[in-house]
């Protein structure tokens, strides 16, 4: 069948399974060649396509055990968060760390360590993760975590699924009295203002801006960045109070046909993103909003990605170190800006320190970026690559659709050594995806 990843873009001829139980998984590892785990298809690119064997982990799906004593939950690598969010938000548990979807797989979010709004704050998806169960060519189970077989846990968690099948894992929930965020939105009017919002905002738990990438001048970098706060039973009015887990469900909205290719263009965006802007500028003072519009706005327009159009889009997204923040995100949005390549959905947010063998992010800032498919977006990446390499960042594999080998080994030296600690265990030739196979993982 045809296989994409989030961005419809590359897509490729696989040959999919669909194991219902790890013994039919069992039997995959120990009879293909090579292979590669598939959880909900939510990393943008080709690191979750195999085209000789993708293995779809989605009917391994159960939650096997939760201790409300420490907010542990035991559960299979299937399991979407939103299932997740849906079985323990009622009983006062939430995700510790998200990302910007909730229909990503707990098997998913270990693979590509996924961060959230609170970084900073709380670091990236194995700050939850108390061990994870991984099956290897042998098709043998290793349990690992951060205490026993550390390397295998470190090399796991942003391997991409490139150490072996994930099959289930314990994380910790964070304890909530609602379902409620406090959000308040600082009006940054360029990029300084906007970095400046998020070093004097440090203690937020949550944080993240909506950044106009087609800002200049005074206005280069211009953002919305949206503090967030669980919030407490003091917090809620009396109607909330007497509910606190009870928001209103909300119409979900869907994209039923491909957008045409001339929707999207500089004076769209640019008119889009003025209107943003502007309608953001009128409620700044702390309000009350729900768990799901706060963490995943884009979840309620159902197949948002068909708004790029047949030929799908890219994402580019990097981390900056902290030195070299500014001047890096300046002249990426610079570049941009002379393109009139504007991006409706982009995104900043602050990173704190992470030490790991192989996951993205690092102390500094972090910029996402959408773009459709063509060739003069694809030629203005290969710039933006450069200056991200020339300002010492790195890119995020979950996103990464196009880059080429020598990109990735120039802004990560750990590449090489992720590379060895596959070849010395034997999973180079097993575990392989389109994307390790494009950039020599």
């Amino acid at each position: 069948m045809k296989l994409s990843g989030w961005g419809r873009y590359p897509v490729l001829e696989a040959r999919t399974h669909r194991p219902r139980s790890v013994d039919a998984l069992r039997n995959l590892v120990l009879s293909e060649p090579n292979l590669i785990a598939r959880g909900n298809g939510r990393a943008y690119g080709d690191s979750a396509i195999n085209t000789s064997a993708t293995i779809e982990t989605r009917h391994i799906n159960r939650m096997i055990a939760f201790d409300p004593a420490s907010g542990q939950l035991v559960a299979e690598a299937g399991v979407l968060l939103g299932d997740i969010i849906a079985a323990f938000l009622p009983r006062g548990w939430f995700p510790m760390v998200t990302p910007g979807t909730k229909f990503v797989t707990l098997g998913g979010a270990i693979a590509a360590d996924v961060h959230g709004k609170n970084h900073h704050k709380d670091g990236s998806f194995r700050s939850c993760v108390d061990w994870i169960d991984v099956m290897g060519p042998d098709g043998g189970i290793r349990r690992c975590s951060p205490q026993d077989d550390a390397a295998m846990f470190d090399h796991t968690l942003g391997g991409m699924g490139l150490t072996g099948v994930i099959l289930r894992a314990a994380i910790r929930l964070r304890s909530v009295e609602t379902a409620w965020i406090r959000q308040t939105t600082i009006l940054a009017p360029n990029l300084k203002a906007a970095m400046a919002a998020f070093e004097a905002t440090q203690d937020a738990t949550y944080s993240v801006a909506w950044i106009d990438c087609l800002g200049t001048r005074g206005n280069l970098g211009r953002c919305l960045v949206m503090l967030g706060e669980h919030a407490t039973h003091r917090d809620l009015p009396t109607g909330k109070a007497q509910a606190p887990f009870q928001t209103k469900t909300k119409r979900k909205l869907s994209v039923p046909i491909d957008f045409p290719a001339f929707a999207l263009n500089s004076l769209t965006v640019r008119a889009f993103n003025a209107l943003y802007y502007w309608a953001g500028a009128r409620k700044t003072a702390e309000h009350l909003v729900d768990w799901d519009s706060y963490f995943y706005p884009l979840d309620a327009i159902l197949g948002w990605n068909r708004i790029y159009g047949r030929k799908g889009f890219v994402q580019f997204q990097c981390a900056l170190p902290l030195d070299q923040s500014e001047a890096g995100l300046t002249a990426l949005l610079a570049e941009i800006a002379k393109a009139g390549s504007g991006s409706f959905l982009a995104v900043l947010k602050r990173f704190g320190k992470q030490d790991s063998a192989f996951s993205f992010p690092m102390d500094g800032y972090t910029l996402a970026l959408d773009f459709t498919v063509t060739r003069k977006t694809l030629a203005l990446l290969e710039q933006l690559d450069q200056i991200t390499i020339e300002h010492g960042g790195r890119f995020y594999l979950a996103k990464d659709s196009r880059m080429r080998a020598e990109t990735l080994r120039a802004s990560d030296t750990r590449a090489a050594d992720f590379r060895a600690h596959r070849d010395s265990h034997g999973y180079t030739s097993r575990f392989r995806s389109a994307q390790s196979e494009r950039l020599a993982l």
